[in-house]
């Protein structure tokens, strides 16, 4: 039997996700290469998606949840000129209108519209919970799923590159190179499926690389081929302590030694109302010691996770 590895209190780690693998695929990995069941991400990235994908190990899970509220950025391709039942590659093809010629002006005009503070409605196979049962898992049975709208912020929206080409079954497409930094809760496939409604082609998702999840990006991130190297050299991994991880993603608040066993006992103190605004923010004691993640709450700080 291979022998607990000692992960103390746990840290984060970025890792570059592959394609083909769900975000439970890598949770189950890096429990084997750590030695722990303790292991959790933020935000899941579907199987078709590459990019950062941000875990915790043993105490450092309780920073996730939080972690998977911040910004985020993507690269996408989207395809105008076939719409698919998943808003993705990986689905089956619905309409294939195709697209051809269209006019930059035009394209620009619909990604300014899904561009700012607006209402999409998730995708039908997201992991959004209708009547306590996850959508995707009613459409895979025949079900028709209808979603809400709901308030998201994108941002940006960026087209780089337009591209005319031909799909495999030789419909005219146009595929575009897009960049998106948006709100937790945004589906980019939702804003492919949208784009393509408004110009009338009908539009999906053909790649989705993730390069941020709020501080966290690609040039931080470690491949799963990178961190079984380290495993099998008997080396650590190379995990983010708990109190760079919370310094790197929230706001900072420096209290005394006394201030800190309070906070640490619950105790809701007085916070400086004009430095935070709403949100997470990190307690720090003397020593770079981290104490407990509170938000403000009428003027005093709610605790929502202690470290101490």
């Amino acid at each position: 039997m291979a022998r607990k590895r000692d992960n103390g209190p746990g840290g984060l780690l970025v890792v570059d996700k592959p394609a083909g693998f769900t975000s439970h695929d890598v949770v189950a990995k890096l429990r084997g290469m750590a030695r722990t069941r303790r292991v959790g991400h933020a935000g899941t990235l579907d199987p078709m998606a590459t990019g950062v994908l941000v875990l915790g190990t043993e105490r450092a899970t309780r920073l996730l949840g939080h972690l998977a509220l911040t910004e985020k950025e993507y690269v996408a391709t989207v395809r105008l000129g076939q719409e698919t039942v998943t808003e993705d590659a990986e689905g089956e093809i619905t309409g294939a209108k195709g697209a051809k010629g269209l006019e930059r002006e035009r394209v620009d005009a619909a990604v300014a519209a899904l561009t700012g503070r607006i209402e999409q409605v998730p995708s039908a196979v997201s992991a959004v919970k209708v009547d306590g049962k996850r959508a995707y898992a009613r459409v895979r049975e025949g079900e028709e799923v209808e979603l809400a709208a709901r308030p998201v912020t994108v941002s940006s929206f960026l087209v780089h590159d337009v591209r005319e080409e031909a799909a495999e079954d030789g419909t005219p497409v146009t595929d575009l190179l897009v960049s998106v930094v948006c709100s937790s809760g945004t589906y980019v496939r939702a804003l492919a499926r949208d784009l393509g409604a408004a110009l009338g082609t009908g539009g999906h998702l053909t790649a989705l690389r993730r390069t941020r999840v709020g501080p966290y990006g690609l040039d931080g991130a470690h491949t799963l081929a990178q961190l079984q190297e380290r495993v099998d050299a008997e080396e650590p991994l190379p995990l983010l302590p708990l109190g760079q991880a919370a310094a790197a993603a929230f706001s900072r608040w420096d209290v005394d030694e006394e201030q800190a066993r309070r906070i640490g006992n619950g105790v809701q103190l007085r916070m400086p109302a004009a430095q935070f605004g709403p949100g997470p923010v990190a307690v720090f004691a003397p020593g770079e010691q981290f104490v407990a993640l509170v938000e403000q709450r009428d003027g005093r700080a709610r605790s929502l996770a202690v470290f101490v």
